[in-house]
């Protein structure tokens, strides 16, 4: 999603305003660096496939309403993958274009187009996980319903139009430096064309904040609501252990350790998600805000490097939304172990819940009481839905 500078092959420039001449990639240079992006092509498009013949496979996965954001998330980062980075590929090993001028604005459009759907898809996933472990379950049903999951998946692919299509094929993006961009089309020197994307600073802002800072400040309320509500479960499901275990020291000392794994895994999971996502998408679209405030001079080298930063997230996503998850892993040990069930589900939870943060699953035993429910300190435990609400366990007063 190149808004400045130029797409994929943005250059340092001269006075004059063209692209300088002097350093040119060496062959072997460029062989490593096709080798380089092939494997990310291919593991993106792997892993995403994965995903989304794991869930057309399996019913139990069908059930689940946060499995549709995954697996739309995948075919989005699958279509990243056949339609943008191999034309990353080609800009940057090549070092310039040859497609044409009308081609270069579609394939520039659906690099936004599909980046930012990505991003809103990774959004989506974390409030839907919030409204799941945070809220109550009958407040779960009535938020995320068929037809509101239906329009958020459909936002994710609206919105991005607006700030992609619509206004980079009405130009809306070059007002303002028109004459600097049709300087920096062409290099007379050599003989070359360039796919030039430049974007005013108006642009700049109102795309980032959309596909970016935005979608970046809801994910982290939202997983830092579920981080706390996550360790409060733990805590609890510690208090009762420990309240079974009252008579051995020794068990009850366990179960603290066990607690205290349970909080450190959950930290964990999070701040990998989190950590992920602002590593590979803040340096873009920091220098996509900087870059027209210090007249379009950001070196090809950088450009580069943070773009295909962002393209690995679609890479990773697999990986941190569905690799992690149990079921998911299940799913994937059938369709890679040509269909043998002996890898499936178990039949059923026995005395095991699990608490879900962000599709990765934390297992939370629970001493079962003859009833089927629990009790702590005169309140009841209710037993999950797995059906709406795979979360933190749900309680009510006794």
């Amino acid at each position: 999603m190149q808004m400045t500078g130029e797409t994929d092959t943005t250059k340092n420039y001269s006075s004059a305003g063209q692209p300088e001449s002097g350093y040119r990639l060496t062959i072997v240079e460029g062989t490593i660096l096709t080798l380089f992006f092939t494997i990310i092509i291919m593991m993106t498009i792997l892993g995403n496939l994965l995903v989304m013949v794991a869930l057309c496979m399996d019913k139990q996965l069908r059930k689940i309403k946060t499995n549709y954001f995954i697996v739309s998330l995948a075919f989005t980062d699958l279509l990243v993958a056949i339609l943008v980075m191999p034309f990353g590929t080609i800009e940057t090993v090549q070092e310039h274009w040859t497609y044409g001028e009308t081609f270069c604005l579609v394939r520039t459009s659906l690099d936004v187009l599909l980046t930012t759907a990505s991003i809103l898809h990774l959004c989506c996933i974390a409030l839907d996980r919030y409204y799941a472990i945070c809220c109550k379950p009958l407040v779960y049903r009535n938020k995320m319903t068929p037809w509101r999951v239906a329009l958020m998946l459909g936002g994710c692919w609206v919105i991005p139009c607006f700030i992609s299509f619509l206004p980079i094929l009405q130009g809306w993006n070059t007002i303002g430096i028109t004459e600097t961009i049709e300087e920096r089309k062409f290099n007379r020197a050599i003989n070359e064309t360039y796919c030039v994307f430049m974007v005013n600073k108006t642009y700049a802002i109102t795309c980032s904040a959309v596909a970016f800072y935005i979608p970046l400040i809801l994910m982290v309320l939202a997983y830092q609501r579920i981080y706390v509500t996550a360790m409060e479960h733990a805590r609890r499901i510690g208090n009762l252990q420990r309240a079974g275990a009252a008579t051995d020291t020794d068990s009850t000392e366990h179960q603290g350790s066990s607690v205290m794994k349970r909080e450190t895994k959950a930290a964990k999971t999070l701040g990998i998600i989190m950590g992920c996502f602002c590593l590979c998408w803040a340096p873009f679209f920091i220098t996509n805000i900087v870059d027209p405030f210090i007249e379009y001079s950001t070196p090809m080298q950088l450009w580069n490097a943070c773009l295909w930063l962002g393209y690995i997230n679609s890479g990773l996503n697999p990986f941190l939304y569905a690799f992690l998850n149990k079921s998911f892993r299940r799913a994937f040990l059938i369709i890679l172990c040509c269909g043998d069930h002996r890898y499936g589900r178990g039949a059923g939870y026995g005395a095991t819940y699990t608490t879900s943060v962000n599709r990765t699953t934390v297992i939370l035993s629970l001493a079962l009481l003859r009833n089927g429910h629990q009790h702590e300190n005169g309140r009841k435990f209710l037993p999950i839905d797995p059906g709406s609400q795979e979360s933190a366990t749900e309680y009510i007063d006794h």
